[in-house]
C-alpha cells in the first residue's frame, strides 16, 4: 500500500453532479483538488447524444443498481439506473432541468436545514445556470450548466400531441416547470448545449481539465475514509488492481450519492453501530442514520400502441410532462409528475408494444422509507439497497391517481392519430384494485435517490447544515443524500446547487443574495 504521499488542499469522492460543481468551485478559488470517480472516461458516443441514454441502462457506465426484494411488491427486484463515469448520472439521466417547488426548500429549513430555504438556495441554482433565454428573477446566464428550451422545429409532434391531450383533459399550459409554480403541462427546459448532453463534468470540470491544481482518477473504487485521532486525512482505493492512497490537507467532501456516499461511510466505521459491528467493521462514529431515509420518486408505465412508428427523437427522448394533484394530496406543490417518452418504455423491464410510445405516471411526494446497509465490509460487494416501496399505502393510491390521470390523458382526441391500442394495463384492467396489483407489478424508478445521509441537527442527521458529518472532523457530504426528503422535481439540478452551496462553505465566503429570492 503506498503511503499518504499523494496529497491535495481537498479530496473528492465522486465526479457527479454535485462533485463536479465543488471541483470547479475550490480549483477556481486556487485550491488542489484530487477527485477520485469509480467509473472510466465519459468517452461513450452514447452520453453525449441527447438520444443516446437508452443504450447506457446495463452498459459499463451503469451501476445496475438491483435492490432486495420488495415486500410489498410481491418480492420483485426494482433496477435503477445510476452513473458509473465522469458526470455520475448526469451522464446518464434525461437531461430534464427541474428544480422544484420553493416550499420543497422551505421544508428543509424547517426540517433543521438551516440555511437552505428557497431563499437561501435560488441564488446558487442561478449561479450554476448559463439559460439560452439569458437572465431574469428566475434564471441565470454565465453559469457553467446550460440550460435551453427544446426548438421547436426539434420537437417530437406525439410529444406535442402529449401536451394538447393534458390541455384537453382540463390541465393548464406552462412554459416554464421553474417559475412561480409547477402545475401544468409543457415542454421541458434541458441540460444540452450545441446538440449535446451538458453533464456537470462536461460543464464544470472539462474546461479546466488542464489545470495544474487538479488531478482526476477515474476506474478508481474507493474503500473507506481514513480517519484519524477523529479527523478524515484521506481516503483509500483501489485502482489497476492496486490499493493507494489519497491525503487531504484540508478536507474530504464525500458526493458518491444517495447509494455510494453512505456505503463508504459504513466502510469508514461511520454508521449504526450494531450493524458495522454485525459486519466486522470498526466503529469510528456512532452515526445511526447513515444509510436510513432511502426514498425515490416513483413511475409506472402506461404504454401505448401507436398507428405507426413514432417519428424517431431529434431531443432527449423526455420532452414534455405534466405536474398534477392526487385526490388526497392538499399540499402546497403538486405531488404527481407524469412524463411523456416517446418510445416504448415499460418500467418493468418487460412486454412492450413493436411501435408506440409511453406516458409514464409518476409520483413525487413519497411517504415510504427504506435503507442502505452493508452485505459486507468488502467494497467490491455491493450494497444492499431496501428502498421499501409502497411500505406506506399513501404511495400506492398516489400511484394509482397518477395511473388514472395518464390514462385520461391518453385517452384525448389530440393524441388520437397516433393512438391505436392501449397496451397497458390495458382495457380490460378498470378498478382501483386492478390498477394497485399492476402499480405493484410495473413500478419502477424515476431516478431520483435521495435521503440516505439526511441534513439536520436532530439526533438522526447524518450531517449538520454546513454538510459536515457527525463525530468527524475535516469530513462532509455533498450530494442528494443530504436531502431531508425528496423536491418534487428532478434531482440533477438540485445536486448540482447542493455543489455550488458545499464549495461556498468549505471557502467559508458568505452565501450570494438575489432579490429573487425573496419575490419568487
Amino acid at each position: 500500500m503506498a503511503d499518504l504521499t499523494d496529497t491535495a488542499d481537498y479530496v473528492v469522492v465522486g465526479a457527479g453532479s454535485a462533485g463536479s460543481a465543488i471541483v470547479r468551485r475550490l480549483v477556481d478559488a486556487g485550491h488542489s483538488v484530487h477527485v477520485i470517480e469509480a467509473g472510466g472516461v465519459d468517452s461513450s458516443p452514447h452520453i453525449h447524444s441527447p438520444q443516446g441514454w437508452p443504450a447506457l441502462l446495463m452498459s459499463e457506465n451503469d451501476w445496475a443498481v438491483m435492490t432486495t426484494p420488495q415486500e410489498h411488491l410481491g418480492g420483485r427486484v426494482v433496477y435503477w439506473p445510476r452513473g458509473k463515469t465522469l458526470g455520475g448520472s448526469s451522464s446518464l439521466n434525461g437531461m430534464i432541468y427541474m428544480r422544484g417547488d420553493r416550499s420543497d426548500y422551505d421544508g428543509w429549513a424547517a426540517a433543521g436545514a438551516d440555511g437552505w430555504s428557497w431563499s437561501d438556495v435560488l441564488p446558487y441554482f442561478l449561479r450554476s445556470e448559463d439559460h439560452a433565454d439569458g437572465a431574469d428573477e428566475y434564471h441565470g446566464s454565465g453559469g457553467p450548466l446550460h440550460v435551453e428550451r427544446i426548438p421547436e422545429d426539434k420537437r417530437n409532434p406525439v410529444a406535442a400531441a402529449f401536451v394538447e391531450a393534458a390541455v384537453q383533459a382540463g390541465l393548464e399550459r406552462t412554459d416554464d416547470f421553474n417559475r412561480e409554480r409547477l402545475d401544468g403541462a409543457g415542454f421541458n427546459h434541458t441540460t444540452t448545449k450545441d446538440g449535446q448532453r451538458h453533464s456537470a463534468w462536461q460543464a464544470y470540470v472539462a474546461p479546466i481539465a488542464d489545470s495544474a491544481l487538479l488531478t482526476v482518477t477515474a476506474g478508481a473504487l474507493v474503500h473507506r475514509v481514513i480517519v484519524e485521532d477523529g479527523r478524515a486525512v484521506g481516503v483509500e482505493y483501489t485502482v489497476d488492481g492496486a490499493i493507494a492512497r489519497a491525503s487531504a490537507r484540508s478536507e474530504v467532501i464525500v458526493s458518491a450519492g444517495a447509494i455510494g456516499s453512505p456505503a463508504i461511510l459504513l466502510r469508514s466505521g461511520i454508521g449504526p453501530r450494531e450493524h458495522l459491528q454485525e459486519v466486522g467493521v470498526d466503529v469510528v462514529a456512532d452515526v445511526p442514520g447513515v444509510g436510513e431515509n432511502l426514498h425515490d420518486h416513483l413511475l409506472v408505465s402506461v404504454l401505448y400502441e401507436s398507428t405507426e412508428p413514432v417519428p424517431a427523437g431529434q431531443w432527449n427522448l423526455l420532452e414534455s410532462q405534466f405536474y398534477a394533484r392526487s385526490s388526497a394530496w392538499d399540499g402546497p406543490a403538486p405531488d404527481l409528475q407524469p412524463l411523456f417518452i416517446h418510445l416504448p418504455y415499460p418500467t418493468d423491464g418487460g412486454a412492450a408494444p413493436e411501435q408506440g410510445y409511453t406516458i409514464v405516471a409518476g409520483t413525487v411526494r413519497p411517504y415510504s422509507r427504506g435503507t442502505i446497509r452493508l452485505a459486507s465490509a468488502d467494497a467490491t460487494v455491493a450494497p444492499l439497497v431496501d428502498p421499501n416501496i409502497f411500505a406506506d399505502e399513501r404511495d400506492l393510491e398516489a400511484m394509482v391517481d397518477a395511473i388514472e390521470l395518464s390514462r385520461t390523458v391518453g385517452a384525448q382526441d389530440a393524441l388520437a392519430p397516433f393512438r391505436k391500442a392501449e397496451f397497458a394495463p390495458g382495457a380490460d384492467v378498470t378498478t382501483r384494485d386492478e390498477l394497485r396489483d399492476y402499480a405493484r407489478r410495473m413500478v419502477g424508478t424515476y431516478h431520483h435517490q435521495v435521503g440516505t445521509c439526511r441534513m439536520g441537527q436532530d439526533a438522526g442527521a447524518v450531517v449538520d447544515p454546513d454538510l459536515r458529518v457527525r463525530g468527524i472532523q475535516g469530513l462532509r457530504v455533498a450530494d442528494a443524500s443530504v436531502m431531508p426528503f425528496v423536491p418534487s422535481a428532478n434531482t440533477n439540478a438540485p445536486s448540482i446547487m447542493i455543489g455550488e452551496k458545499a464549495a461556498d462553505l468549505l471557502l467559508g465566503v458568505p452565501a450570494p443574495k438575489h432579490e429573487a429570492a425573496v419575490l419568487a
